[in-house]
Order: structure tokens, then sequence, then C-alpha cells
């Protein structure tokens, strides 16, 4: 199949995980990986190696063992930032996911007494002023601009979704306009798949002087990200969705607005100086990372980074590409099957959520997983997307870089088995 990774076999016996047999004899079909990728032994043995050999905390121990430590943390930060195309090392900051990310930029810009950019000046958020996040955004990138705009007083205001999932970008001189102070939005969507036109919202946002945060939770993963030329003032993802560890998350910003903004936790390693009456704070990145970081985390997080990047993301792209059109063509040779959201692999990432006529997701999710074969069933953290389509809930398979063609056959001949199983209108299948 053209487009599919040439060693990709050679790739899954990376990831060890995948060589597992499952109850009633079934080997694992993993088709979750928007929600978490699997590891590879590299990732692994980092880790490993990393608290066998080097533990010790960061920045605060005298020995060789803080050094050794501190220079694997550090190191990370460095192969983050090369990834990126960061400006600089000092830009990328340690969290512990993407949600903690967001949350970071809404309360530091809540508390924030002015933010300069170069096209304006802005001071407190208040009233009159506007947060412009999309309807299909995850809870994660939803929530932390309720708390900011019900904080302060500012608008809440969103772009809608066509019926083929797409942004409704009728009205978008409308939306982003000279109240506009930030633009908040997906660059993948977790549930439809969408890939978003992220450089031309960001080019009408700077117009404005407002600023841009890319959520690339499902775009990082999946193809090559330049954050010079993304368009993002702010940029996040998490690591546990590149075959990296969970407990970390990056968030990467332009030196310029990161050191505007005030502190998003106290405590140690973010200060200059502590003294009873006021503390003064260190610089970036430091300024944002209080108390002991995910150390042995990030140091996976260094070796899953070299991992993608050494298969090349160009080459990852393709291969979802490819792998999402023959999954789409699968699930469209079954009755009863409704793909939710871009109908075509080349406007949309590797996650496909569907309903299955009939059947609630959870059920779907249940006995395909009696097959092996390994689905996500809910609303995704993207409740307010299925409102917009009228449904609760959905099931979504979700390939990633290890994921074979005969894993999507035997996906779908699992989805048939439901079908009969249930007796639905798919049972000719």
């Amino acid at each position: 199949m053209e487009g599919l990774l040439p060693d990709l076999e050679v790739i899954r016996k990376d990831f060890p995980i995948l060589e597992r047999t499952l109850a009633g004899g079934h080997p694992l079909v993993y088709l979750d990986s928007a929600n978490t990728s699997q590891k590879p032994q590299v990732v692994i043995d980092a880790m490993v190696d990393h608290l066998e050999r080097h533990n010790a905390n960061v920045a605060r121990a005298m020995h060789q063992l803080g050094a050794e430590s501190s220079a694997a943390f550090e190191a990370s930060r460095d192969t983050v930032a090369r990834f990126l195309n960061a400006p600089s090392r000092d830009e990328v900051i340690y969290t512990k996911n993407a949600s903690e990310a967001l949350n970071l930029v809404a309360s530091t810009l809540t508390f924030a007494q002015e933010i300069s950019t170069e096209a304006a000046t802005f001071g407190p958020l208040g009233e009159g002023d506007e947060v412009l996040i999309t309807e299909m955004e995850h809870h994660s990138n939803i929530v932390p601009w309720q708390l900011l705009t019900q904080r302060t007083g500012a608008t809440l205001r969103w772009f809608g979704l066509t019926d083929d999932g797409q942004l409704d970008l009728s009205s978008i001189d409308e939306l982003i306009n000279e109240r506009t102070r930030v633009v908040s939005l997906t660059w993948v969507s977790n549930m439809l798949g969408t890939v978003n036109p992220v450089r031309e919202i960001a080019r009408r946002a700077h117009e404005v002087g407002a600023i841009v945060v890319l959520d690339a939770s499902q775009a990082v993963p999946q193809m090559p990200v330049d954050v010079q030329d993304s368009g993002a003032d702010i940029l996040v993802f998490t690591g546990h969705k590149v075959t990296g560890p969970t407990g970390i998350g990056v968030l990467w910003g332009r030196r310029a607005l990161l050191d505007q903004l005030p502190p998003f936790l106290g405590g140690g390693e973010m200060i200059a100086t502590v003294a009873m009456e006021r503390s003064t704070y260190a610089g970036i990145p430091h300024k944002f990372e209080a108390g002991t970081p995910p150390i042995v985390e990030a140091v996976g997080l260094g070796a899953a980074v070299d991992y993608i990047d050494s298969v090349g993301m160009a080459a990852i792209r393709a291969h979802e590409e490819a792998i999402t059109a023959y999954a789409l063509d699968g699930l469209a040779s079954l009755p009863g099957i409704t793909v939710l959201g871009p109908q075509t692999a080349h406007e949309r990432g590797g996650a496909i959520a569907f309903e299955v006529d009939s059947i609630h997701p959870h059920d779907v999710a249940q006995v395909l997983d009696s097959r092996g074969v390994a689905v996500r069933a809910g609303h995704h953290c993207a409740k307010p997307a299925h409102a917009r389509f009228g449904v609760q809930s959905s099931t979504r398979m979700s390939s990633y870089l290890y994921t074979t063609p005969a894993e999507v056959d035997a996906f779908v001949e699992a989805l048939a088995y439901t079908q009969r199983y249930f007796g639905t209108t798919g049972a000719s299948a």
C-alpha cells in the first residue's frame, strides 16, 4: 500500500506490547493511539537506566548523581526544542500534561497586568474583551477559558462546525475582531480528526493583536511541527501521545510573551530569592516549573522524540494518511456505519469517530475488545462536538506509526461480527 512505512514490521518489533495475546487467544490490535500511544523499547530502557543508575533530584543535589540527573533532564529539553524548531531551549516548559499547560496559560493571563505583542498592547482581561475557541475542542481547551472569562468578565466565543466537521470560517472577520485577546484552538481534532487551517486563523488573529494558542496534542505525534512556522504564540502537547510516558507535557511559547506572564505555581526552583515579605522569580523556563519536576518522564520524552524523529515525521504523516484512508474504506464497506467528521484522509488525522446503528458505543467497544481490538468509546472529552452532531457518544478508532492494514482488516471484521451479534441492520455484512 502506497504511503506505508517501508520498515513497518521492523518498527512494530520496537514496541513489545504489540506482541501480546489477549483473552481468548486473540492477538492485540491496538487502535486507541489518540488516547495514548504505545512505547518503544528504547523509551522504556532510557527510563529504567535513569532510575537504576542516575536517579537524583535536579538543580539541587551537589553530588555526581545530581549532576547526571540534571544533565539528562536538561538534555531532554534540548531535544524537544530541536524537534519543534524552537528558537531557544528556554522557551520549552515542562508540565505534567497538555491540560496543565493550557491551564497555565489561561491562569497566568488572568493575572497578567499588561501584555504587549508586535501588533497590540492590552491590560488585564475584563469586560469587553473576548476569548475565541472552537466547538470541536477537547475539554482541556474549553474549561480553562471558561474559568478565565468567568473570573475576568471577558466573553467566551467560538467557531461553529460545518456538517462535514470543518470549522465554519464564514464569520471569521466578525469573530476575530478588535476585542479579541486570545484565540485558542486545536490543530487536529481528537474526535473528528479534522486538520484545522491554523496558519490562516493565526494570521487573522495577529492582525488584531490577539495571542494564538495551539493545542497540538494530536498534531505533534502525526505530522511535522515547526513552532516558528505554525503561527502560534503558545503551543502545547502531551508526552504520552508521542510514544513517551504519561505525566509530562510541553508548553512552548515565544520568549517575549512568556517573560510577561506571571508564575503559575509557587515553590522551589521557580524563585530567584525568597524573603518573608516577598519573593522574586527565576527566568523562563524555571519560572513555570515549581517543585521537583517529572525527571524520569522528561528523560523518556527525550528518547521518544528522538525515536519518532528518527523514523521521520513526514513519513509518519504519510503512513497515517494511508492507514486512515484504508480504515475509512473499510468502514464504508459496512452498512449502518456513520463516520463523524471529514470523509477523506488528507483532510484529517488518524482518529476516526463513528456511530453504529442501534448499538451503543460502549457495547461496540466491549465486543471489539472480546476480539482483541482496543478502541475508545464515549464522548472523548469533546461533548460539545458530539452535541453539534446530535449524538451522545461515539466509538473511535485511532492508528499510529505501528498500525498495519491487517489490523484494520481485523477491526472491520470485528465490527461486522458485532453487528451480527446484536442482529442490527448490518447483520448481512
